[in-house]
């Protein structure tokens, strides 16, 4: 499948809304990874695919999930997070992406994880501060990425964990590994 035939075939799985965020988000994962001497090519495809799974029944969602060995613990948290694992093994098994980095950066575009890749980074940020995202402290963030994407990452990361904590939500673990591992990567190099 080209990717051509990829980007028709995701674009028909969700509503016209979500595409436009899709699209922002491969504009800017392209950029970011322009910026931060990332692969663009993967960061695009990885950006195509992120939300491949997002609209699927919630239930579709959780039977990826429980049927093919992904984490179970993610059952036990927020459903806004299943459409990123469910994601990754759809696009290997449905679009024949092969590259465990652009899996990866699928997988963890939502919670992150401690020692996150260049990509995995590149697509998590790209996702939080796509042109058509708008709440509050999301300039803020993009002025930030412009400089430092560790950084930006970690104040996306701060407010995604006090919005879940201010709805009684949660808070995935990953979630909580990656912010502390940002923590240490901003405070290494100063």
């Amino acid at each position: 499948m080209n990717r051509k035939q990829l980007i028709d075939a995701v674009k028909v799985q969700m509503p016209a809304a979500r595409w436009e965020h899709t699209l922002g988000v491969m504009e800017t994962a392209v950029l970011l990874a322009r910026s931060y001497q990332g692969d663009a090519d993967k960061a695009h495809l990885a950006a195509v695919l992120h939300d491949v799974c997002k609209y699927w029944p919630v239930k579709d969602q959780g039977n990826v999930i429980r049927d093919h060995g992904l984490p179970a613990d993610l059952l036990e948290y927020d459903k806004e997070i299943w459409h990123a694992h469910a994601g990754a093994f759809i696009a290997e098994r449905d679009y024949g992406v092969d590259d465990e980095e652009v899996l990866d950066a699928i997988r963890y575009h939502t919670t992150g994880r401690k020692h996150m890749t260049q990509l995995e980074k590149i697509v998590c940020l790209a996702d939080y501060i796509e042109p058509g995202r708008d709440f509050p402290g999301v300039h803020k963030i993009r002025e930030i990425a412009e400089y430092s994407m560790e950084k930006a990452l970690l104040m996306a990361f701060d407010g995604t964990i006090i919005f879940l904590l201010e709805k009684g939500k949660k808070v995935y673990p990953l979630t909580i590994e990656a912010r502390n591992g940002l923590v240490d990567e901003v405070k290494s190099v100063g």
